[in-house]
């Protein structure tokens, strides 16, 4: 091995940007959970991605008047129950966990449920540990 040639070194060359989580939490890319989540059983970190939250856990007053009563606590409640129980019947090594739930879309007229399909995603953290972020099944 060259002198150039370090043993940490990765084999594609040094790395030109990293973009961390803990970036995308001060960006809003990511929305921190981990406190309601830990009352929901998990040990570790969770987040969610901006369009899971967007899409299953935000409501406002306007939504109450145009559609329904809930609130954004009791519908990210929903989410990580069920997002606990998909870990929890999960045959052991699944990863991702896709999950179902039942939300009313945020679109200003419904009034019932809608089944929406949420992945469950284990990765590393910006220092190499475990943490799960919640998302859309087609993002990555």
């Amino acid at each position: 091995m060259t002198e150039r040639k370090q043993a940490n070194e990765h084999p594609f060359g040094p790395v030109v940007y990293r973009y961390t989580r803990k970036q995308a939490l001060e960006d809003g890319v990511l929305i921190d959970v981990t406190q309601m989540a830990k009352e929901a059983g998990f040990k570790w970190p969770v987040a969610l991605t901006a369009a899971a939250w967007d899409d299953c856990v935000a409501w406002s007053d306007e939504d109450n008047r145009q559609q329904t009563y809930q609130d954004a606590s009791g519908r990210l409640w929903d989410v990580l129950i069920m997002a606990a129980f998909s870990v929890q019947s999960a045959p052991e090594g699944l990863h991702p966990a896709l999950f179902a739930l039942m939300r009313i879309p945020r679109d200003g007229t419904s009034q019932r449920s809608e089944r929406r399909r949420l992945k469950l995603v284990l990765g590393p953290g910006d220092d190499g540990e475990p943490v799960l972020t919640i998302m859309l099944p087609n993002e990555d």
